[in-house]
C-alpha cells in the first residue's frame, strides 16, 4: 500500500498554493464538496483527472475538457506539484469523441507526463474508487480513500477552479446541465447563489405545468423540496426538470416509513443487487441483499448492518438491479445514518480484497440505465448557452463538506464580484465563500447571504 509522508521541507514549499487553493473557496465540484486544500495536502505518485461525467445527462466536464483544456493542464500541473505525482491522467469516456480529441492533443504537449485515458462507457465509471481501479489495477481500502493507494482524484471543474486559484481568482460560478423537460437543454455557467427558477428560465422554462428538479443526475441527485427557494451552489452539477411522477422522482421522494413496509413485503432476496454492486464487484464486503433483512427485522446493530458504510449510494442497485423495485441504495442510506449518528466505525478485517471475476461481464452500459431510467428522450448532449446574469443572488454559507463559513458581511454593505463575504471557522475544516455578482447586501439570515446587483 502507497503511503508517504511530506518532509518539513517539501511541506512549506508547497504552503503557498495550498493557501491559494484555500483562499479560492475551491472544493469538490463532483457532488460531495470536500474543501480542495485538504485533498491536495497530500503525497502520492499518480493525479487522475475525473472526467467520466458518470451521471446520465450531465455534459459541462466534456464541455470544459473540449473548451478549457489549456485550464484544465495547468490545474492538473498544479496538483502534480503540489502532491508530488509523477504522472497525470485525464480520464473521460470514449464517446466524448471532441473532448478527447482536445485532451489527447493537450497532453501529448506534456512529454508524457500527464496522459489521456479512455475510458468505457458504463455507470459508475466515475465513482473514483471504481475510476482508481479501472486506471491503476489498484483497489482503495474498504471505507478508504485513493490516498491510501497512492492517488488523488479529482473532478473536471474543481482541477479547472485551482488553476483560476493561481492567479488569485475565487470561485464565483458554476458550470451546470440544464435537461429534462425544459424548453432549451443547455450547459450555462452561473453565479453561485442564482435562484433555480430564474436558471430555469434562461433555458426557456419547464415544457410541464407540474414537475419536479433533481439538483445533480438522475441517479444519485436530490429532489428539490422547494424549488422557489433553491439556488446553484458550488456542487450543483444538473439540474433535471422531470414529471412529479417519473422513475427516478419517485423513489428519492418516498417516505422512510412507507419504503420499509414495501422492502419488508417486496425483497425476495434474489441478490442482484449485490451481484451488481461496484464495491461488492471489487471485493469489498457490501452484501445489499444482506442489507434488506437487517433493514426489515431493525437489527441495526449486527455486524451485518456496519456494511452499510460502504456504500457509495450510486444507485445501482436501486435504478438497474432490482426486479421488483425495491431501493437497497435508500435502505443502505438509513442504515448508514443511524451508524453514523451512533458513532459506529467501520473495521477492516484486514483480508487481502479480490475483485470478482465477473467484474467487467457486470458493468452497466449507460445506454441500458439510460432506458431503464426512462429517459432516453433528455439525452441530447446539449451545447454551451452562455453565462446567466441575474439581479439577485443567494449565497448559502454552506456549500461544502465540513463547518459553515462565518458570514464577514452585513446588510448594506457594497461588495464587488470575488470579494470575501464567508470566512472558515478558527481550527475547523471549512471553505471561503466569495460575492458572485456586484452589488448590495440585502440581508443576512438563514445561513444564506443575498446579493442584489
Amino acid at each position: 500500500m502507497f503511503r508517504r509522508i511530506k518532509t518539513e521541507e517539501y511541506q512549506m514549499a508547497n504552503q503557498q498554493t495550498i493557501d491559494k487553493i484555500r483562499d479560492a473557496g475551491v472544493v469538490g465540484a463532483g457532488g460531495a464538496g470536500l474543501p480542495t486544500q485538504v485533498k491536495v495536502n497530500a503525497s502520492v505518485d499518480t493525479v487522475l483527472v475525473n472526467g467520466a461525467s458518470c451521471e446520465p445527462l450531465l455534459n459541462s466536464d466534456p464541455y470544459l475538457m473540449e473548451h478549457e483544456v489549456g485550464t484544465l493542464i495547468r490545474g492538473l500541473e498544479v496538483v502534480m506539484e503540489c502532491t508530488g505525482a509523477s504522472r497525470g491522467c485525464i480520464c473521460l469516456k470514449g464517446k466524448h469523441a471532441a473532448a478527447m480529441a482536445s485532451v489527447r492533443a493537450a497532453a501529448a504537449a506534456t512529454n508524457g507526463r500527464i496522459e489521456a485515458v479512455e475510458l468505457g462507457d458504463f455507470y459508475p465509471a466515475g465513482d473514483e474508487q471504481v475510476l482508481v481501479h479501472e486506471v491503476l489495477g489498484r483497489t482503495v481500502p474498504e471505507r478508504g480513500l485513493p490516498l491510501q493507494v497512492g492517488a488523488v482524484v479529482s473532478n473536471v471543474e474543481t482541477v479547472c477552479n485551482i488553476a483560476s486559484a493561481m492567479d488569485g481568482k475565487p470561485v464565483t460560478h458554476r458550470y451546470l446541465t440544464v435537461a429534462g423537460e425544459i424548453a432549451h437543454p443547455m450547459v450555462v455557467k452561473a453565479p453561485i447563489g442564482t435562484p433555480v427558477e430564474e436558471v430555469l428560465a434562461f433555458a426557456g422554462g419547464p415544457l410541464i405545468r407540474e414537475y419536479r428538479v433533481v439538483d445533480g443526475g438522475p441517479m444519485m441527485g436530490k429532489v428539490i423540496p422547494d424549488v422557489s427557494r433553491a439556488v446553484v451552489t458550488k456542487t450543483t452539477s444538473g439540474l433535471l426538470v422531470l414529471p412529479p411522477d417519473h422513475n427516478v422522482v419517485v423513489r428519492k421522494v418516498m417516505e422512510p416509513a412507507k419504503l420499509r413496509n414495501f422492502t419488508n413485503t417486496c425483497c425476495c432476496q434474489c441478490s442482484r443487487c449485490t451481484d451488481l454492486c461496484p464495491r461488492h464487484l471489487m471485493g469489498h464486503s457490501l452484501h445489499p441483499h444482506k442489507l434488506m433483512r437487517v433493514f426489515a427485522n431493525l437489527e441495526l446493530e449486527s455486524e451485518i448492518a456496519k456494511e452499510a458504510l460502504l456504500c457509495s449510494e450510486c444507485g445501482i442497485c436501486e435504478k438497474f438491479a432490482c426486479p421488483l423495485g425495491v431501493s437497497p441504495r435508500e435502505v443502505n442510506a438509513q442504515i448508514k445514518r443511524v451508524l453514523m449518528q451512533g458513532g459506529v466505525k467501520w473495521q477492516s478485517s484486514g483480508r487481502e480484497l479480490v475483485a470478482s471475476p465477473f467484474r467487467e461481464e457486470r458493468r452497466v452500459p449507460t445506454s441500458r440505465l439510460i432506458h431503464r431510467l426512462g429517459i432516453t428522450a433528455y439525452d441530447t448532449h446539449p451545447g454551451y448557452a452562455g453565462e446567466i446574469a441575474p439581479s439577485l443572488v443567494r449565497i448559502p454559507l454552506r456549500q461544502h463538506i465540513g463547518a459553515p463559513a462565518v458570514c464577514v458581511v452585513s446588510a448594506g454593505a457594497r461588495v464587488q464580484r470575488g470579494d470575501v463575504i464567508g470566512e472558515i471557522p478558527e481550527k475547523a475544516m471549512g471553505a471561503r465563500i466569495h460575492a458572485s455578482i456586484s452589488g448590495v447586501v440585502e440581508s443576512v439570515a438563514d445561513g444564506m447571504v443575498t446579493i442584489k446587483a
